[in-house]
């Protein structure tokens, strides 16, 4: 992981947080910004805009924790929570939210470094894969769009399947948009139209 990450902790314990930040600090990042009030975190997050968060809870109430896994919903930032005590609904909770490092009982200021490394880690592969998801649907979508597109050209103009397709795929080179767009219009006509 780089060191010149901006990493947020936040933590109401002081001494604490100290521990969190030694551990930054000797990991070599030198951004680090320590807040102790959750009153207008998650404003402090879209000014601070940090790379990392990290949550530092000693005995975390519910509904602390369903702040902090509402705001973790909502920012799209690497979290790595430590914990003292948890149950299995919390860690359940935190995987919701898209916390991605959930410590119980494991804060030392020498494993601080390698948790963050995974929690970045391990937040760049899940938005990969939200990623991927989005496109693999994308795709389909679209696919289904130019299927109807083909059967609509294919009924109306008495072609053959093949020929649907290249006359979208000419169009759609012809007026310089995604096969997609021509087909949604296509689809669209045809709704308007009745067909």
């Amino acid at each position: 992981m780089s060191a010149s990450l901006s990493i947020m902790v936040f933590d109401e314990n002081r001494i604490r947080a100290s521990i969190i930040e030694e551990g930054l600090r000797e990991a070599g990042h030198d951004r680090v910004v320590v807040l102790h009030d959750i009153a207008g975190l998650a404003r402090q997050i879209e000014q601070i805009q940090p790379d990392v968060i990290v949550i530092d809870i000693e005995t975390p109430n519910r509904d602390m924790l369903e702040h902090l896994f509402q705001l973790s919903r909502s920012v799209r930032k690497p979290i790595a929570m430590f914990v003292d005590s948890s149950d299995s609904s919390s860690i359940e909770a935190a995987v919701d939210a898209g916390v991605s490092a959930y410590v119980v009982d494991g804060l030392k200021k020498e494993r601080v470094k390698p948790i963050l490394d995974m929690a970045v880690s391990r937040f760049k592969a899940f938005s990969r894969l939200q990623q991927e998801l989005a496109e693999a649907k994308t795709a389909l979508e679209e696919r289904k769009i130019i299927e109807r597109a083909k059967g609509i050209l294919m009924k109306s103009r008495k072609i053959s399947e093949e020929e649907a397709y290249s006359l979208l795929r000419q169009t759609a080179m012809n007026e310089k948009k995604k096969l997609s767009d021509i087909a949604q219009s296509v689809v669209m006509a045809a709704a308007m139209l009745g067909s």
